[in-house]
């Protein structure tokens, strides 16, 4: 489920997190590296950068999705070429990330700073931060009395993935899906066939599970699906028009692809003849949801909406 969670996630932010188009990231190995020019100076006094575009980075995506920057952190930053320096300020940053989106509403009181950093920067914060190394005092979690948590490598790569792949989850939830307004969506007992069905209100507190804008995304598929089904079903040869459902979750009851292709239908009515209308309205096998789901998805390629979509 985690990995089917990650792919997902790196398929949006690479689609749509840019402001210039696509950009493939890898979670969380692009994220930890793409945060900012890196300037090292070696023995020779040679100095080298690392050139990340100031689109590109972790921040500029920020900026993209949120139209303000974090305050006090640039979208490009020059690194200290000390390690020990450099593993604090990207610390640093890595704070003033996560207090920036836990002020936005975002929920992360398991991600701490360290779990964002590189494999060889986390091993200098642990050195540091256990006495093993000399560095500054300035960030040392044993002053802030917080436990210190010492991860393996192989652990510490897992507890990363996971970070990373939460940070942008929260990042969609604060900055992405506020978008929805609850102005284009029709009052749902305007349709007579939904009068009958238990409502789903879009209050903030009225439900424990989804927000008020996912709670909205539902009352739109509950319209469209019990306003489309008769529609684009009127003429299916496999089942008939679809029974009425109410659609209270973004899983289960969107597994057998008709309430995204009932949604497709509705705004684009071209399809229909082509795709949707060869779909199982009643599927029972493996071989029928299958059959539905490819569909569906030749469907996507056909408006050109390929998000890499695995059926």
């Amino acid at each position: 489920f985690f990995q089917k969670t990650l792919n997902a996630v790196k398929s949006w932010f690479t689609l749509f997190g840019w402001s210039k188009g696509q950009n493939p990231i890898s979670i969380p190995y692009s994220l930890r590296s793409d945060m900012c020019i890196v300037q090292l100076t070696v023995v020779q006094e040679k100095t080298f950068k690392r050139m990340v575009g100031k689109d590109k980075g972790i921040y500029g995506m920020l900026l993209h999705l949120n139209g303000q920057p974090i305050p006090g952190i640039a979208a490009i930053q020059s690194l200290s070429p000390d390690p020990v320096e450099r593993m604090f300020q990207l610390h640093w940053q890595h704070s003033e990330l996560l207090s920036f989106l836990k002020s936005k509403g975002a929920y992360l009181p398991h991600v701490m700073p360290e779990f964002l950093l590189a494999p060889e920067d986390y091993e200098i914060w642990t050195e540091v931060n256990t006495g093993l190394r000399r560095g500054s005092m300035r960030s040392s979690g044993k002053l802030s009395g917080r436990h210190i948590f010492v991860l393996e490598n192989r652990t510490f790569e897992t507890m990363s993935k996971r970070a990373w792949t939460d940070v942008l989850l929260q990042m969609y939830k604060v900055f992405v899906l506020p978008r929805v307004s609850s102005r284009m969506i029709p009052d749902p007992s305007s349709l007579e066939s939904l009068q009958n069905m238990p409502g789903i209100k879009s209050e903030p507190l009225c439900s424990n599970v989804y927000s008020r804008y996912e709670r909205t995304v539902l009352i739109w598929l509950n319209k469209n699906y019990e306003k489309y089904r008769k529609i684009v079903w009127k003429d299916s040869q496999r089942g008939g028009i679809p029974p009425m459902r109410w659609i209270v979750n973004f899983d289960q009851d969107l597994l057998d692809g008709l309430v995204l292709s009932a949604q497709m239908g509705a705004y684009c009515p071209y399809l229909i003849p082509s795709h949707f209308i060869k779909m199982y309205t009643d599927p029972r096998t493996h071989e029928q949801f299958l059959h539905n789901a490819l569909i569906l998805v030749k469907a996507l390629h056909t408006i050109n909406l390929d998000m890499d979509i695995k059926v």
